[in-house]
């Protein structure tokens, strides 16, 4: 069912290929294209799930200094701490399972549409396939190689699965004038990787604003994700870069609406006030 699920989304993505060549637009666009189609495609399906997730983490963060108010009047009572914090929830509409649901179900979709790229990117027809400059086929990694013109001791290319990023990284400081020299083989691919650590950043930036225990995790993903991005084919970027910058259009949004949905809230007390 998963490879054909795969076949059914290669297809879908050959034919968008296909017809923006019948229309006249050629490889160096038509396949840059067609990735980007494909992605505010299946980012549009999943727009109902993304956004009951998005607003339902809002929501848990606005209401996470009520719950901590929450934890300090009733201390050790679980049952009566338990109690108040569903009520909580109840009267804001908010269902803490609704966050993680949705995103187990958009998480297999993901996970397809990028193996589906990833499999296209090592085909032969992407060996020279370009989109704005970015080698759709090749990885940061890759391109430095070619550039740096990297090759056993046979005179032989090495392999990109043989390539790892302390040899690129090396070979880089040690060959920097040919690495310059050449700057356009690998310029493209790397700046579309510094653009998906920022967009990276700012959506955790986003998810986790006003929470100070997240605050390691705003910068430790970015880097995390940078390093394993270091290795993916520009067509796999290309794909990460748009749909996280739609992601961020979304949550902006969210983060908007659910602003003025939560204005109005209740005020907890420690302790209840007394009569007068």
């Amino acid at each position: 069912m998963w490879e054909q699920a795969k076949h059914l989304l290669l297809a879908l993505l050959e034919f968008m290929h296909g017809t923006l060549n019948n229309i006249g637009m050629t490889d160096k666009f038509s396949w840059g294209i067609a990735i980007i189609l494909l992605t505010l495609l299946v980012r549009a399906l999943m727009y109902p799930l993304t956004r009951k997730q998005m607003t339902s983490m809002q929501k848990m963060q606005k209401l996470q200094p009520m719950i901590d108010v929450l934890q300090k009047k009733y201390g050790d009572d679980k049952e009566s701490l338990n109690r108040e914090t569903m009520a909580l929830y109840k009267e804001h509409k908010v269902n803490p399972a609704s966050g993680c649901l949705p995103l187990l179900i958009q998480l297999p979709v993901f996970i397809l549409l990028y193996g589906v790229l990833y499999d296209l990117t090592k085909t032969e027809a992407f060996n020279t396939v370009t989109f704005f400059g970015i080698n759709l086929g090749g990885s940061v990694l890759s391109t430095i190689a070619d550039a740096l013109r990297l090759v056993d001791e046979n005179g032989v290319r090495i392999p990109v699965e043989q390539l790892g990023f302390v040899m690129v990284f090396f070979s880089s400081f040690t060959n920097l004038s040919l690495l310059f020299s050449n700057i356009g083989i690998w310029i493209f691919n790397f700046i579309l990787l510094v653009v998906i650590a920022f967009l990276t950043w700012y959506q955790q930036h986003l998810t986790s604003a006003g929470n100070s225990q997240m605050a390691m995790m705003n910068w430790f993903m970015p880097l995390f994700l940078t390093f394993i991005c270091f290795g993916l084919p520009g067509g796999v970027l290309l794909y990460w870069g748009v749909s996280s910058l739609m992601g961020i259009v979304h949550q902006l949004k969210v983060v908007k609406k659910t602003n003025e949905e939560m204005k109005t809230k209740p005020v907890l007390y420690k302790d209840k006030p007394k009569n007068k």
